[in-house]
């Protein structure tokens, strides 16, 4: 009967759909961890695929060269070196699975396959998956493991099953997305199935951006007692070792190294600059594309993208008009000045003027109103996409949620891109990450340290300058104000008459709710962004374009 155990952690960052380049990261790790004396290694929910592969996953071709994959590294354990348990779509009876396997000495030893589909907000793999039976431990060199695949740990039934079933230590391998302060979610139901069942668990996470969604790792073990025992970095790939023995209670984990976490502003930065990092090297993009306009969602993005992938792959690019105030473009070329990129001005009234007079005949007689605000932002957009079509850069939108929750945006103009950073960032926020940034730099960020934003930025009026004397307050509310409403709509929930009686004016609340769902067309047209919050636009929120509901009470 074996005493002793030493189990490293693999938090990976795999790509959707890159077989190839999964494995000969799973191999990697395995690699490190052998020479470290490990006798298994844990990577993350379907890592072989990469997650979520969404219907990638269904396809015959695919599943096939997937099992092909697995019994590669199936093979590469009859070295005699650690196994692994990983990650993968698995095909069996008719059904696919999310499965759990163990591959040691050259085969695959056993499969485990996930309980609890989840099918809310951003998953939906009842779509794509079978549900199975509740699974039971699985024998390892004298040890009973508990394999649980990320939903599964977070309802009792799983882990109460594995151990009446005889399990040891439970192990949860998944593929869990950021969002605000869901760490101390997992930790707390973590400590859950702990109490449930009186054994330590290891809970392994990926890393990395995937499309809307970004992982961050941050892995860990907690003791039969609760009490942490290691714990992976955040946002990065990491192989922790743990060294394990049975004593008379059950089996314990030796205290190692625990890894500081990013909390609040840091965190949200971290995630910002690790899913913009991921979908433009994963994408293959050269570099990014802003519109520096001197405001403060501009001067943002920017920002951001110089923090995850350096200044020489951000390029931003002044748009003036005759709206435009000198203040303005000084801020942005300050802007410039302080992340180090490179900069140009590129003037819009040419081409607005051309279009007024293509229109001019068509619009005889008609006052000027929004129209002629909207082509302003189009011939921007046109412009952008021109460079972007020249040079490779992907187009960054610069919205932010507040803006796109209520249609403050023109379609195919400053929606025109490829990407969202603020995207979930409400407006109030973009305020307070600006400042924070200006305080605070973090190893690991590809950007300078000291001040990035300008504080006149910051200071002044947020307008959209499309016309004479122009703010955002004109249309919109007060942004404390909206975003406070927003969080009630959008993330909460809440009926009308809940938010009045926040102490909202109820014509207020009601204005704000018309807006949020007539914009949802524009919505559907925006490009993908980093999801930060429990309930982002996208797939988290799929609400009707057609839809007359308007709340009452």
């Amino acid at each position: 009967m074996t005493d002793t155990l030493a189990i490293a952690l693999a938090q990976l960052n795999p790509t959707v759909g890159d077989l190839e380049g999964n494995k000969a990261l799973i191999l990697r790790a395995r690699t490190q961890a052998a020479a470290e004396g490990a006798d298994l290694v844990i990577c993350t929910e379907l890592v072989v695929t990469g997650y979520p592969p969404e219907d990638l996953v269904l396809k015959p071709m695919f599943q096939e060269q997937t099992r092909a994959v697995v019994d590669a590294l199936a093979e590469a354990t009859a070295d005699g070196g650690p196994a692994l348990l990983i990650g993968a779509p698995w095909a069996e009876g008719g059904k696919l699975y999310n499965a759990a396997l163990l591959l040691d000495g050259g085969r695959v030893e056993a499969r485990r396959y996930k309980y609890e589909l989840p099918n809310y907000g951003v998953f939906d793999e009842v779509r794509v998956f079978a549900r199975a039976g509740l699974p039971g431990p699985i024998p390892f060199r004298g040890v009973r493991l508990g394999a649980m695949v990320c939903e599964d740990m977070w309802f009792p039934e799983v882990a109460e099953c594995l151990a009446e079933s005889g399990a040891e230590i439970m192990i949860a391998i998944n593929g869990s997305p950021f969002e605000s302060d869901k760490g101390d979610a997992r930790l707390n139901l973590a400590v859950a199935r702990i109490g449930e069942t009186g054994l330590p668990l290891i809970y392994v996470n990926q890393v990395g951006g995937q499309d809307e969604l970004v992982f961050d790792g941050a892995s860990f073990v907690l003791g039969a007692d609760h009490g942490l025992r290691a714990q992976a970095p955040a946002f990065e790939e990491a192989v922790v070792l743990t060294r394990w023995s049975r004593e008379e209670g059950g089996w314990a984990c030796a205290q190692e190294a625990c890894a500081a976490l990013p909390e609040g502003h840091a965190a949200t930065w971290r995630a910002m600059t690790a899913g913009l990092a991921d979908y433009v090297a994963k994408n293959g993009f050269p570099g990014v594309l802003i519109g520096l306009s001197g405001g403060i969602d501009s001067a943002l993005t920017a920002a951001v993208a110089v923090d995850a992938l350096g200044p020489e792959r951000v390029f931003c690019v002044a748009m003036p008009s005759r709206y435009t105030a000198q203040s303005s473009l000084d801020d942005a070329a300050e802007c410039a000045r302080l992340l180090g990129v490179r900069y140009e001005v590129v003037g819009i009234e040419p081409a607005v003027d051309a279009m007024e007079g293509m229109l001019a005949p068509l619009f005889a007689g008609r006052a000027a109103d929004e129209t002629e605000e909207n082509i302003q932002a189009r011939v921007r957009g046109v412009i952008l996409m021109a460079i972007s079509n020249k040079l490779g850069h992907m187009v960054l939108t610069t919205g932010n949620k507040s803006e796109m929750s209520v249609g403050y945006a023109t379609l195919y103009g400053d929606m025109c891109g490829g990407y969202s950073v603020l995207k979930d960032v409400y407006k109030t926020d973009v305020f307070e990450m600006a400042r924070w940034r200006n305080r605070n730099w973090m190893a690991g960020l590809e950007g300078p340290q000291g001040p990035v934003v300008p504080e006149a930025i910051i200071e002044k009026p947020p307008s959209a300058e499309l016309r004479r004397d122009q703010t955002d307050q004109d249309t919109l509310p007060p942004y404390e104000v909206l975003d406070d409403v927003l969080s009630g709509l959008v993330e909460e929930e809440r009926s009308i008459a809940e938010i009045v009686a926040r102490g909202h004016a109820a014509e207020t609340v009601e204005r704000i709710w018309r807006m949020l769902d007539v914009a949802e067309y524009k919505r559907r047209q925006a490009p993908p962004g980093i999801k930060l919050t429990l309930r982002s636009f996208g797939k988290d929120r799929r609400y009707p374009i057609t839809n007359r509901y308007r709340g009452a009470g």
